[in-house]
């Protein structure tokens, strides 16, 4: 299937780059957007930069996409002022233009962290409620939210991706479970790209075919992408690995703990 033209937020950073390099030659043309300056690598991109919080701005740099795929935003925990300038009023800019303009297809990037109080011992699905480990995961939950509108509302076909611990390997215990591959996350980008038009809305978590995870794996039904990486096989380099992991403690490890959000807030 054509991806058309595909427009990325938030291209400059961790995720967006990868996106931008694979997705160039796939797609007719990329329309890059970010905060910071973007330098065009090749003839079919077009590069803006472009604050979210802009509505006008937003919509102009979106004219003539077919796709968007919505990076762009805060990507960890910070005062919940930030937050819902970034992530909440910048999603809805998103969403708005595209109503606006007719673009056939938002991916949104949320997060596993509104769902970081489940414990480890219980395998989550996207269709549960959610139970976000801090402001930064309430903010995706109100990203979720306003896909989940703007499907029902205005007939957009919104896919939003709970996206795991994107890392070129897993570096830490906890990666064992949430580690999303490069390979993977690029898997579920397209998939989500290239839905059919039916996929009204679908929530699915990004995470790498992990023998540790303890998030759903998509719905083919939904998503059709099956993922294809283990952190497991990295297990023999990340100390602690060893170490079962406690069955009640929360998903999002530290991220959970009172002292992650008690520094964003005012004393």
């Amino acid at each position: 299937m054509s991806l058309g033209t595909v427009a990325i937020t938030g291209a400059a950073g961790t995720i967006g780059s990868v996106a931008r390099e694979a997705l160039r030659g796939e797609a007719d043309r990329l329309i890059l957007l970010d905060r910071v300056p973007l330098r065009q690598e090749a003839e079919n991109e077009d590069t803006h930069c472009v604050d979210l919080r802009d509505a006008a701005a937003v919509e102009a740099a979106l004219a003539g996409a077919d796709r968007v795929l919505h990076l762009g935003g805060v990507p960890d925990e910070a005062p919940l002022p930030d937050l819902l300038e970034a992530n909440v009023l910048g999603t809805h800019h998103v969403l708005e233009a595209a109503r606006r303009t007719g673009i056939e297809r938002v991916v949104l990037a949320s997060s596993n962290r509104v769902t970081g109080f489940y414990a480890t011992g219980h395998l989550t699905g996207p269709q549960e409620p959610v139970r976000p480990d801090g402001l930064y995961g309430v903010s995706k939950a109100a990203v979720e939210a306003l896909g989940r509108l703007y499907a029902d509302k205005f007939g957009l076909s919104v896919i939003c991706l709970r996206i795991g611990s994107f890392e070129r390997v897993p570096a830490e215990p906890r990666h064992l479970a949430t580690w999303l591959s490069p390979r993977d996350a690029l898997g579920y980008i397209r998939a989500a790209l290239t839905a059919p038009p039916s996929t009204r809305f679908a929530t699915a978590y990004a995470v790498s075919a992990n023998t540790r995870r303890f998030w759903e794996l998509p719905d083919p039904a939904g998503l059709a992408y099956t993922p294809v990486d283990d952190a497991e096989l990295h297990a023999g380099a990340i100390p602690g690995a060893d170490r079962p992991a406690d069955p009640a403690a929360p998903q999002a490890g530290p991220y959970a703990l009172p002292e992650f959000t008690l520094r964003h807030l005012r004393p």
